[in-house]
C-alpha cells in the first residue's frame, strides 16, 4: 500500500510526547521520520516510565509514541555533529523541534538559520506558552499547562476542586495540532516553493481544546463553568440528564435529549422540578438525582434495550476489560503488535485512519538509541 507521506523526510529534534506524538503521525502516514537524540541518554523519554514498565531498556511510554521511526545521535554541542546533522537539514522536508526559546538560535539552528541551509524546509516548532512573552521559558509539561488553561473546572462535582485529565491531553493534542500544520504546511509549499515556519504550543492546543466553553464563557456576561454538585454530572454548561447514573449491576451513560420524554419513558416523576425548558438546568443537581434513584431499579441492559428502543442516546459505561472484549472494538482493528526482536512484541494502538478503506498497520517498534546512525551516514554520505 502506497502511503500519501512516502519520499518524505522529517527530522525530529523532539523528545518526551507532544512533538513525537506529531513524528508519529506523519511515520503512520508513510513519511520517514529521524529522531535526532542526545548521545548515550537519547530523548528523555526512554526512561519516563508509566508503572514502572519497561521494554528493552526503554520505556513502554516512549515505545508508543516513537514506533516506525529511526534513531541518530548527535551531540548539538559538538561542531563536527552539527556539520554532519546540516547535511541532513539540508536534504529533508521537515525538521520540528521542542527546545525553549533561545536554544536552536544559540547553537545555529534556528529557522532563520535554517532557511540558509535549505529554503525549502517545513520548520516546526512546539513550546510551552509561545515563543515570546513572559512565560516563554517556563517548563512546558501537561499537568502544569491543564492546570493554568482552565480545564481542571471542569470535570468532578463542584466541591472537588481542580481535577485534571487522567492522560496527557495538552501533549497529544498540540502534537495533533504540528501535524496538521505540517501538513497544510506542505500543499503551500507545493503551490510557493518557499520554506513554512509552524508554531504551537501547548497551552494554545489546551486552549483550543476547550473551544464550545470559552466562547460560552466569553459571551456569558464572563460567568465562570458551574459544575454540578450532584455525583455522575458530566458537563459544567449542560443540563439534566446528561451525564452518569449507577445501576442495579454498573453505570449508564445519558448525553442529551428532551427531558420530560425520557423521564415518561422511564417513568421518573419530576413534575415538581420541571415547570419549562429552563428547569433542566437551573434545577440540574435535583433532577439529577431523581433520575438517579430511578435508574438504580433496574439492570443497565435493561434500561438501555428500553431507552434505545424509544430514540434516546445513552450507553453502558465500559472499563478497559469490558470495552475492549467487545465485538465493535475487534471489528474496528485498533491494536496492533510491534516486532522487538528476538522473539519479542508488544501490544500498541494502530493510527485510527483509514485510507482507500485500509488500516494503517506498522510492525515497526520504536527503534534502540543510534541504531540507525551508520546507515544514515552511509546512505548521505556523511563523514
Amino acid at each position: 500500500m502506497n502511503r500519501p507521506l512516502e519520499g518524505l523526510l522529517v527530522l525530529e529534534f523532539c523528545q518526551f510526547l507532544a512533538g513525537p506524538s506529531a513524528g508519529l503521525k506523519l511515520a503512520d502516514l508513510g513519511a520517514r521520520v529521524i529522531k535526532i537524540e542526545r548521545p548515550q541518554t537519547g530523548d528523555a523519554c526512554r526512561s519516563l516510565s508509566i508503572k514502572n514498565l519497561f521494554v528493552d531498556e526503554d520505556s513502554l511510554l516512549f515505545h508508543t509514541i516513537n514506533r516506525n521511526k529511526e534513531s541518530y545521535t548527535a551531540d548539538l554541542k559538538n561542531p563536527e555533529d552539527l556539520a554532519k546533522l546540516k547535511i541532513l537539514i539540508a536534504k529533508a522536508d521537515v525538521m520540528t523541534h521542542n527546545f525553549r526559546p533561545g536554544v536552536m538560535e544559540k547553537i545555529g539552528l534556528d529557522y532563520a538559520q535554517v532557511q540558509q541551509i535549505n529554503p525549502k524546509i517545513i520548520y516546526g516548532m512546539v513550546t510551552g506558552y509561545g515563543n515570546e512573552g513572559p512565560w516563554k521559558n517556563k517548563p512546558g509539561q501537561d499537568l502544569l499547562v491543564q492546570s493554568v488553561s482552565g480545564l481542571t473546572f471542569l470535570s468532578g462535582v463542584d466541591t472537588d476542586g481542580p481535577v485534571p485529565f487522567g492522560l496527557s491531553v495538552s501533549d497529544i493534542m498540540c502534537g495533533n495540532h504540528l501535524a496538521q500544520g505540517i501538513m497544510a504546511a506542505l500543499i503551500k509549499r507545493a503551490k510557493t516553493q518557499k520554506s513554512v515556519l509552524i508554531e504551537v504550543s501547548l497551552l494554545e492546543s489546551i486552549l483550543d481544546v476547550q473551544f464550545e466553553v470559552i466562547t460560552t464563557y466569553l459571551n456569558d456576561g464572563g460567568k465562570l463553568p458551574d459544575r454540578s454538585g450532584a455525583k455522575g454530572s458530566a458537563h459544567a454548561y449542560l443540563s439534566a440528564p446528561y451525564g452518569m447514573y449507577q445501576t442495579q449491576d454498573g453505570y449508564i451513560a445519558m448525553a442529551m435529549g428532551n427531558l420530560p420524554n425520557i423521564c415518561a419513558i422511564i417513568r421518573c416523576d419530576i413534575s415538581d422540578l420541571y415547570v419549562e425548558a429552563g428547569s433542566a438546568f437551573e434545577n440540574r443537581d435535583k433532577l439529577i438525582l431523581r433520575l438517579a434513584e430511578t435508574f438504580k431499579q433496574d439492570l443497565t441492559a435493561n434500561w438501555v434495550n428500553l431507552l434505545e428502543s424509544n430514540g434516546i442516546w445513552c450507553a453502558e459505561v465500559l472499563n478497559y476489560q469490558t470495552a475492549t472484549a467487545l465485538s465493535t472494538y475487534k471489528n474496528l482493528e485498533i491494536e496492533q503488535q510491534l516486532e522487538l526482536g528476538n522473539g519479542k512484541n508488544i501490544k500498541t494502538t494502530v493510527s485510527p485512519i483509514r485510507l482507500d478503506k485500509r488500516k494503517l498497520f506498522a510492525a515497526k517498534a520504536a527503534p534502540k538509541l543510534g541504531f540507525d546512525t551508520e546507515s544514515i551516514n552511509k546512505e548521505f554520505e556523511i563523514k
